[in-house]
């Protein structure tokens, strides 16, 4: 089997019992095709596996899926004046299989049951040594029913307990895009035709689904919290005194956290308006924590990787300090937000392809190497194929894999061409011959691959461009790790430099990007099993890249990816133009490159300062290499001398309005006689706003994944 799912977890880590719930946003989504194949690669692996309950809606697709299953012979239940089936939980104690597939786990049960919820019934078979593959739809989990019945227009009365989702052994999101729900459903797939029209205007409006997919991917965001040092953390605190205006520091911490693709927390201090900054904080999505003294908090112990605070004692105290973490220094007397138009480096390729003729782009996002990407693929592919659609692999990267082979099945092919070069012969997507073909829709593996030398393209997302824009949809796959802008967030979080990357705009271009979600877990005993990386490289991937906490981190990015992905709103930014100070050493050059990310994501100026002191030991070539990276990315370069850099910097940042200043912080408490943390010296020379960046440990391992 090639993707990483649930059912290998469970033969994978033993005889243990286990509880696995997918969730899905709707109807539609895929969970009884779902649970029905894990059945099929539970038995082929040698499992006993029982349906418990299941219902096909009499599709023959899903009908001969269901076919040569064990089933638990339902009994019957009274409801008024009728009769009708119901999962007999003793039955399936009595036949004890080893698995038991179990739908509709919010479900009611009807009178003479053992239990009043069919989730009650999974955890009494898990308790029983049974292990239990089961979904339902996020409407009916307990914090989130309200704000579904709001949006669907009718009550929501069949309920699960967030207990219940914290107490399985895995729960993950079977994400399906609002464009796919709603081909599936014209289709019939989901409704009888007779009542499609009032659906479409119902419950399946475009509008309700993306709310009900977010609500999907913010529930799991939250269960999936991983447990790693404060500083490596996907979250940002700002922490809140009495004595500020609430509002106007918030709005400006908000952007920054974003931008740093961090979720915003609110911490109050003593006597400050707690309601208050509730009500900002709701706005903004933030969540406010109890309140604390912030006189005695120790900035160094929060579990944040950026702390946004009022310019004052505490952030002089603080910047002065070994930095392991960003900073955002605040005046929350400013009132300045500019509010900009929604772009990224691929906005022309976005706008050309708002004309008619150009294919739609799909992309099937990952966390990390393993979680099922290229499955879900092949698997779209056929069922294109299946309802008549004329859809071909241009590229499968199977890494000779059996299962992958085999999953390719029937799917044509499109040749390879092989490309000759430096006496290397490499084995590439041929771009002319797909165009040539010109099939509805192509498949294309691993996004971010750098083609060989003397390819058409340097980057494998510009031959998907050219199929777009030669009117051919893609299917493609991609690990979130490797998008450009968020290789210092990755450094962050799992201390490995990604070099293969491509653009950040690649995902806002695209028409669908779907999750792929899965466990650390389930990832690691892949990993273990030889289904990701060949034995020799095994043991070291778990030791660094594959470990728990770097896949946690890496499957919440994907996930907020994902829902950055389908927002298009204007962007604020609390300030017009970036100013980065660096010191002439090789180490600056990745605070250039986060600053520059930081400032395309605000859509503001971004400027590069050189400022030496008069004792300053000032190396050219680093220099010219700075220079030439500013040219690069458009950046204002400014090579200066003055007696007190700090002073100098802060004159060159007010030439311009709306300026923040950015400067790397330091590894080391400064010790008399020495001089304040050159951050320190920035607010004592009047900054008002600062972003102190941590600077990056020297030696990171790099990340040379092959996706799957």
């Amino acid at each position: 089997m090639e993707r990483s799912t649930p059912e290998q977890l469970l033969r994978e880590y033993g005889e243990r019992a286990r509880l696995v719930i997918y969730i899905a946003a709707t109807a539609g989504a895929g969970k009884t095709r779902r649970l029905l194949t894990d059945a099929h690669r539970l038995k082929v692996a040698g499992k006993r596996v029982a349906i418990g309950w299941i219902e096909t809606k009499e599709r023959p697709d899903l009908e001969r899926l269901a076919e040569g299953f064990a089933r638990i012979p339902p009994r019957s239940a009274r409801a008024g004046d009728r009769t009708y089936d119901e999962f007999d939980l003793d039955a399936a104690l009595v036949a004890k299989p080893d698995v038991i597939i179990l739908d509709e786990l919010a479900h009611d049960n009807l009178s003479g049951s053992r239990n009043g919820k069919r989730w009650q019934d999974a955890l009494a078979l898990r308790d029983a040594g049974i292990s239990v593959i089961g979904a339902f739809n996020i409407a009916h989990l307990e914090s989130v029913s309200a704000t579904a019945e709001s949006l669907l227009g009718h009550p929501v009365r069949a309920i699960v307990p967030l207990s219940f989702l914290k107490s399985a052994d895995d729960v993950i999101a079977l994400d399906a895009s609002p464009e796919l729900i709603r081909r599936r459903l014209a289709a019939g797939k989901i409704v009888q035709p007779d009542d499609i029209a009032r659906a479409e205007s119902g419950a399946f409006k475009e509008a309700t689904l993306r709310m009900l997919r977010e609500l999907l991917l913010r529930t799991i965001d939250d269960l999936t919290i991983p447990i790693v040092a404060a500083a490596s953390v996907s979250s940002a605190i700002a922490l809140v005194p009495p004595e500020i205006d609430a509002r106007a520091f918030l709005e400006r911490s908000a952007p920054v956290a974003a931008a740093f693709d961090l979720r915003l927390d609110v911490q109050p201090g003593e006597n400050a308006d707690v309601h208050a900054i509730e009500r900002v904080a709701s706005t903004l999505d933030a969540d406010v924590l109890p309140v604390a003294n912030l006189q005695r908090i120790e900035t160094g112990a929060l579990r944040a990787a950026m702390v946004a605070m009022p310019n004052g004692k505490l952030a002089a105290k603080t910047v002065n300090a070994p930095v392991e973490r960003d900073i955002f220094v605040v005046d929350a007397t400013q009132t300045y937000l500019e509010r900009s138009v929604f772009t990224t480096p691929l906005s022309g390729t976005l706008g050309d392809r708002m004309r008619v003729g150009y294919g739609r782009l799909t992309v099937f996002l990952g966390g990390a190497a393993g979680a099922g990407k290229t499955y879900a693929m092949l698997d779209r592919g056929h069922q294109l194929r299946a309802d008549g659609v004329d859809a071909v692999i241009g590229l499968v990267e199977t890494h000779r894999r059996p299962e992958t082979e085999a999953l390719i099945g029937d799917l044509p092919i499109v040749p390879r061409k092989q490309i000759v070069a430096d006496g290397i012969t490499y084995s590439e997507m041929d771009r002319e011959a797909i165009l040539a073909r010109k099939p509805s829709v192509v498949l294309v593996d691993e996004l971010a691959h750098t083609n060989a030398p003397g390819s058409l393209g340097p980057k494998r997302f510009m031959d998907v461009l050219a199929f777009l824009r030669a009117g051919i949809d893609v299917l493609t796959t991609l690990n979130v790790q490797h998008l450009e802008a968020l290789s210092d967030v990755v450094y962050r979080l799992t201390g490995t430099i990604v070099r293969e990357t491509l653009p950040d705009g690649i995902l806002p271009l695209a028409d669908e990007v779907i999750l792929i979600d899965v466990s650390p877990e389930t990832l690691r005993e892949r990993l273990r099993a030889g289904k990701i990386y060949p034995p020799e490289r095994i043991e070291a991937a778990l030791a660094n890249f594959f470990r728990t906490e770097n896949l946690a981190s890496l499957r919440e990015l994907a996930i907020r990816e994902v829902l950055r992905a389908r927002i298009r709103e204007r962007i604020t930014a609390p300030f017009g133009r970036l100013l980065l100070s660096v010191v002439a050493r090789p180490e600056d050059m990745m605070l250039i490159r986060k600053a520059s990310r930081l400032a395309a994501r605000l859509e503001v100026d971004f400027a590069i300062a050189h400022i030496a002191e008069p004792r300053d030991v000032v190396d050219p070539d680093c220099l010219a290499e700075f220079e030439r990276l500013a040219r690069t990315i458009n950046a204002t370069w400014r090579d200066e001398r003055a007696p007190d850099a700090s002073v100098r910097l802060i004159e060159v940042a007010r030439e311009h309005p709306e300026t923040v200043v950015a400067v790397g912080g330091t590894h080391r408490a400064p010790r008399w006689p020495a001089r304040n943390a050159f951050a320190r010296r920035l607010l004592d020379a009047g900054a008002k706003e600062l972003i102190v960046l941590a600077r990056p440990k020297p030696n990171a391992p790099n990340a040379d994944d092959e996706d799957a």
